[in-house]
Parts: structure tokens; sequence; C-alpha cells
């Protein structure tokens, strides 16, 4: 089927078989798709970055969560990390090639998010002028 010059298809997007089965989708999803995850993949995708570099290039992030989202891609086999012998010692992180393959993804996701940024803005006003009393935005 075909709305416009974008093609439709009835064809769910995930499929995992039965309608409960969990094929471990989510939990990869839910890596990938959590705010600071993303951000540091783009930041890593220009190249290596120590850990404060990173840090800054990823703005608000606090120390905590960058060394939990890090040990977490580093986990998912996303992202490398080397700890140079030094005082104190230097750590660099870099994306595998795991990592680099999903790069491709995300910024097909930022292109279409910046396609699409003044609808959506537009369609949230005219939403929330129309709920004024609702708690979501």
């Amino acid at each position: 089927m075909s709305v416009g010059h974008i093609a439709v298809t009835t064809e769910p997007v995930v499929s995992c078989g039965g309608e409960h089965e969990d094929c471990g989708i989510r939990e990869v999803l839910d890596r990938i798709g959590d705010k600071w995850s993303v951000l540091v993949v783009v930041e890593l995708a220009q190249g290596m970055h120590r850990f404060r570099q990173l840090q800054r290039a990823v703005p608000g992030i606090s120390q905590r969560m960058l060394t939990l989202t890090v040990r977490r891609l580093e986990r998912d086999g996303l992202v490398s990390r080397t700890v140079h012998p030094t005082v104190p010692p230097q750590v660099e992180y870099e994306l595998t090639e795991t990592g680099h393959s999903l790069t491709h993804l995300v910024k097909a996701l930022a292109d279409w998010s910046a396609e699409h940024r003044d609808g959506i803005a537009a369609s949230r006003r005219a939403w929330d002028t129309a709920n004024p009393d609702s708690d979501i935005h």
C-alpha cells in the first residue's frame, strides 16, 4: 500500500513469532534507544575519546551516568575501553565494529528528526491548545 510517496506495509516492524514471545529485541532496543547511549554513540562515531572529553561532549550527563552508560555499551560489545598505565590512569573509549555498524541507523534517525521536527512541533502546539489541562508536555 502507498500513502503519498511513502510505502506503507501491513507487516509488523518487528516480529518474534508468537504474540508474547521474547526474542531479546526489547533488551537491545532499550539499550541503544536510551538518551545517553545514543548521545555517547554519536560522539564516539567521530573517533576515540577520553572519559573527560566524552563527558564535556555530552551536555548534561553526570559522571555517574556516563560511567554507567559506557560500561553498559562496553558490556553489549558496542564500545571498547582501553586503560593506559599512567598516573592517573588514562582511559579511552571507542566504538567497536558492532558499534560503528549502529551509526548509520542513528544518522538516519537524526535525519528523520530534522526533517520532521517542524511538523512535530506544530502538532504538539495544536494538541496542547486543544488539551490545555493535560499533564503531557
